[in-house]
């Protein structure tokens, strides 16, 4: 996958996203802007004002389509979604029978994502990635930080579309803060270290450190139903993303191999019962994993996708039984 030089689609990478020890660092997004209440960013909350541009394999972008539907906000935010197959110039906006739910840019009519980042700054140099949240207004990007558009999607909207749920509660945030951080930097982003190493070294201190938090969550998860106790909160819904990809694509093409998430009678359990919340099946696509992932050629260089999909996200679970008597 290519990046914007002055505006312009190449096929070069970043050279900074490898280290010095040949671990993955992943760039930080570059558009930064934020949609408040009262609009003194620049950018008001405005029920039909902002669309989502979002791929179904890319779990930052699923982040964001989960906030949709948890929040109600689907008639507020417009959504395109890519084809899950990694193209010559990135995201792509097109129809394709095999993925009817997937299909051309309705909105702005840019068959690239890259032409939104080039409309947005003609300037622009740089990575370009889902989850991308446009403005219709002043046609600019507004953010594509998929931890701070949740947050925008939580509480901005409040109001104005959508309902009240608040999964970043005050009394619960350095909690959720310091999960956050973990699982981020070795589960979320850890899998892609264990997948995008260019050394022995790397890659195995990645897998030790992904793994260990994920002994550490199945261990909290006997305990109780979400990782913050009775509420599902933003720490849970950052985590589903990557634990639904996992067995599909991590533990196969990024070497990520030691258990799978289907060997964690906690974790498995936890995934299928977050996926059971209304409407967060219909953002699981578990055929577009494979597709998306098996579709890098650079952790696979032949580009045959694999014909099956080794997982039920959509089976019964038993995370009832932390439910209190009533």
């Amino acid at each position: 996958m290519g990046i914007l030089i002055n505006g312009v689609w190449t096929d070069e990478t970043l050279a900074e996203e490898t280290g010095s020890s040949g671990a993955f660092q992943r760039k930080e997004s570059a558009f930064r802007d934020r949609i408040t209440a009262d609009g003194a960013s620049g950018f008001k909350a405005e029920a039909g004002r902002y669309h989502l541009y979002v791929a179904h394999g890319c779990p930052w972008a699923h982040r964001t389509l989960i906030y949709r539907v948890v929040k109600g906000l689907e008639e507020a935010i417009t959504v395109s979604y890519a084809q899950p197959h990694i193209r010559a110039q990135g995201w792509t906006y097109e129809a394709n029978a095999r993925f009817p739910e997937c299909g051309p840019d309705t909105v702005n009519g840019f068959h690239y994502l890259h032409e939104a980042y080039s409309a947005a700054d003609p300037a622009y140099t740089g990575k370009v990635t889902v989850p991308t949240l446009w403005d219709k207004k002043t046609r600019k990007i507004v953010n594509n930080e998929s931890s701070e558009i949740i947050r925008m999607l939580n509480s901005a909207f409040v109001g104005v579309a959508g309902n009240a749920r608040d999964f970043y509660p005050m009394e619960l945030r350095p909690e959720i803060d310091a999960l956050n951080e973990r699982i981020y930097a070795t589960v979320n982003n850890g899998a892609y270290r264990c997948g995008f190493a260019k050394s022995q070294a790397a890659y195995e201190e990645a897998y030790d450190a992904l793994f260990a938090t994920l002994d550490f969550l199945e261990d909290r998860l006997d305990r109780q139903r979400y990782l913050t106790g009775e509420r599902v909160t933003e720490a849970d819904w950052r985590l589903l993303p990557t634990l639904a990809r996992f067995d599909v694509a991590y533990f196969s093409l990024f070497k990520c191999n030691k258990k799978r998430i289907a060997d964690y009678p906690n974790l498995s359990n936890y995934t299928r019962d977050l996926v059971a919340t209304p409407g967060v099946a219909d953002t699981v696509k578990p055929a577009q994993y494979v597709a998306n992932y098996y579709s890098i050629l650079r952790c696979n260089p032949t580009g045959i996708i694999p014909k099956g999909v080794p997982v039920d996200l959509f089976a019964p679970h038993d995370r009832d039984r932390f439910r209190k008597a009533a």
